[in-house]
């Protein structure tokens, strides 16, 4: 669960903006930070490829895909990212792009790029040697701090969904200058961000 500490430093900024902003991350209230759902960088960077410009439905969609497909090769997903399985992989929904992003990601790792020694970077050195590999921008190495690292500062300027909350809260458009009042908890007013958005989506 969030520190209560920190939860309150967010009220207190929040109010110094935008009562709709305050009133918004008060509706959220404390939320559970989840510990990372892989057990590596190369897993975790898999799915944000897969996931990039999709909605969530349509990239689970084809995640389930291409797990069916890897169950029936008695392989792990992962032991699809080479060449040889192109076909199957777009077969399941995998664009031609994001399948040689696949495979530069397990090439990137086979190389020793992806090793835990990541986590102890700073996310601007993390994210430079990440956007290095084939189909890896500067979103996908956001979602992988914030998710994958938990690094809690973070403000992920690419990421439309956040932008347009935090914008259509506040009525300010430089959202980055915004989250700066934050510092250093920019990923977690990330995380409010889209909780707000799911929240009101849940109840339309």
């Amino acid at each position: 669960m969030l520190d209560a500490a920190i939860y309150d430093r967010l009220l207190g900024t929040a109010a110094a903006i935008s009562e709709p902003l305050r009133s918004a991350i008060a509706a959220v209230g404390l939320i559970e930070i989840a510990p990372p759902a892989h057990a590596s960088i190369a897993e975790r960077l898999f799915v944000e490829v897969v996931n990039q410009q999709l909605s969530t439905k349509a990239a689970l969609s084809i995640w389930t895909r291409v797990e069916a497909a890897a169950a029936l090769h008695e392989v792990a997903p992962r032991d699809l990212f080479v060449p040889g399985y192109e076909s199957l992989l777009r077969d399941c929904g995998v664009s031609a792009n994001k399948v040689r992003a696949l495979q530069a990601i397990r090439e990137a790792e086979s190389a020793g790029l992806l090793s835990a020694d990541l986590a102890d970077l700073p996310h601007a050195e993390r994210s430079a040697i990440l956007c290095r590999i084939r189909g890896v921008g500067p979103w996908t190495a956001d979602m992988v701090g914030i998710f994958h690292f938990l690094d809690p500062d973070i403000w992920p300027l690419g990421d439309v969904a956040a932008v347009g909350v935090l914008r259509r809260l506040t009525g300010i458009d430089d959202t980055e200058a915004v989250a700066a009042g934050f510092a250093p908890y920019r990923s977690i007013l990330a995380r409010y961000m889209w909780r707000s958005r799911d929240t009101a989506s849940a109840a339309a």
